[in-house]
């Protein structure tokens, strides 16, 4: 089977599944998630190496036994994961998970009955991307805790502190509160999107006026216009001034009109 004609759903189930294996096995029963734990509850070395180009890469050296070179034997290679030192531990923590998630790639192949020889060369990646956020951020966790202190960022970020911001955010939209997330980097956004099916409009007035007034003054803020109700949060930093927006909607079934009266 080819991994394009599996539904998203399928493989999410597989990741989360997955997740819950490798949580148990580190004995981790709640937020926040080390990846460098889990790592090392799978029998992967972690190592530093500042000289290298990447933030972090996976290596396979040796095999258990002679002839073990394919298929699922190649998960019984010892392996190691070496990742650059960064001053944000989030980023560790991210470039852990990924290599996690290309170790257990094959086995997540095999579990979905697809071959990895057959799959598009993306698509290792992708998983890998995929399940570093619900290792980090795990479905049953997050949804309920998100749910619990009605998405806000800040609230989130002290339970699960080995997650970057954006990443929390980014996150929300894997759940049915139907909503924006945007972000916004030097005055300019970089990422948004939204958990209802098509393009979500641009930048309202309403929401940009009130995205501004958090810029400007490096504080939370929050409007309501028409049943939506949009927050934001700024990331600030010395050189850098990030925002990220979260805009709750009505419930709707999908963006109907042009972008100038969605709201």
């Amino acid at each position: 089977m080819m991994l394009a004609e599996i539904p998203w759903e399928q493989v999410y189930r597989a990741i989360d599944a997955q997740v819950g294996r490798l949580l148990r096995r580190a004995g981790v029963f709640q937020p926040a998630v080390d990846a460098f734990r889990v790592a090392q509850a799978l029998g992967l070395t972690v190592l530093r190496n500042d000289r290298q180009a990447e933030r972090a890469r996976y290596v396979r050296s040796g095999f258990n036994s002679p002839g073990e070179r394919s298929g699922r034997d190649d998960m019984l290679r010892e392996a190691s994961i070496f990742i650059r030192r960064d001053p944000r531990p989030e980023r560790e923590q991210w470039a852990v998970a990924h290599e996690i998630g290309e170790h257990l790639s094959v086995e997540l192949f095999a579990s979905l009955g697809v071959d990895p020889a057959e799959a598009p060369p993306t698509a290792r990646e992708q998983l890998a991307n995929r399940l570093a956020s619900r290792l980090l951020l795990p479905a049953e966790w997050f949804g309920d805790l998100g749910r619990a202190c009605d998405w806000d960022l800040p609230a989130l970020k002290q339970q699960f502190h080995t997650a970057s911001h954006e990443l929390l955010a980014r996150r929300m939209l894997d759940f049915d509160a139907p909503a924006i997330v945007t972000v916004v980097d030097q005055r300019a956004i970089s990422w948004r999107r939204s958990n209802l099916a098509g393009r979500p409009p641009q930048l309202a007035d309403w929401e940009r006026s009130t995205w501004l007034r958090s810029n400007e003054s490096g504080q939370p803020g929050e409007s309501h216009h028409q049943g939506a109700r949009m927050r934001v949060w700024p990331v600030h930093e010395p050189e850098w001034k990030r925002e990220i927006i979260r805009t709750d909607l009505p419930e709707q079934d999908e963006w109907g009109g042009d972008e100038s009266d969605a709201w």
